[in-house]
């Protein structure tokens, strides 16, 4: 059975467990955080979740884990068997990860944890957010799905970037920040009542405390 590496709370773990659930993959998880002892480099060599142990040896970084279920595994298709139409589900799951979930990572800390950042910082969040899902919104069809229309690993992508890219706009910025793409905030409405979602949701929302404890004991350090 392929191991998981990875908890509850990382969104880039969720990415991989809503593909799994997707494509009804049994996966075990093993809770993890981010750390650098031997062990775990031993493991991922970045220390960084999540990381997916195959019978072939363990696969890091979420894109290509994404990409590795979907060719290996049976079920939903979670890129277009065409060339060129899983290019452009590749461009925008690089769009998204790129322009929208990564600049807000920048600033999760403070929005989250109450931790204060650079000015500078937010000033280079925030105009690469609203830059990004502008751009993200000229690529995206959101008919209904963010690709067209079948639900693809650019949806799973932005379910889990999306929502706290959004929550940093606001918190921060004050700034709708979905509003900038129209479809957008219909489509994350749709990706977050499916069943899959909902019970990954609930693992989150479970985890979400110990996480909280383990955070205040990383920045008291």
């Amino acid at each position: 059975m392929l191991k998981l590496y990875g908890f509850a709370v990382s969104n880039y773990f969720n990415m991989v467990k809503m593909a799994a659930a997707l494509k009804q993959i049994d996966c075990e998880d093993v809770i993890t955080y981010p750390n650098q002892t031997p062990e775990y480099l031993a493991i991922s060599p970045t220390g960084k979740v999540p990381a997916l142990e195959t019978n072939e040896g363990v696969l890091v970084e979420t894109n290509v884990i994404l990409e590795y279920l979907d060719e290996n595994y049976p079920g939903i298709a979670l890129y277009p068997k065409e060339p060129f139409q899983k290019a452009r589900v590749k461009e925008l799951v690089k769009m998204i990860e790129l322009y929208m979930e990564l600049p807000a990572r920048r600033c999760h800390a403070e929005a989250f944890w109450g931790v204060p950042g650079e000015d500078i910082t937010k000033k280079e969040v925030k105009r690469a957010l609203l830059n990004g899902i502008q751009a993200i919104s000229r690529a995206a069809s959101f008919s209904p799905y963010i690709g067209g229309e079948q639900i693809s690993a650019a949806d799973i992508v932005f379910l889990y970037s999306a929502d706290l890219a959004a929550k940093v706009a606001a918190k921060l910025f004050a700034i709708d920040l979905l509003a900038e793409a129209p479809g957008a905030k219909e489509l994350l409405a749709k990706l977050n009542e499916m069943p899959e979602a909902k019970v990954i949701a609930q693992a989150r929302a479970e985890a979400t405390p110990a996480f909280n404890a383990y955070l205040q004991k990383a920045f008291q350090k």
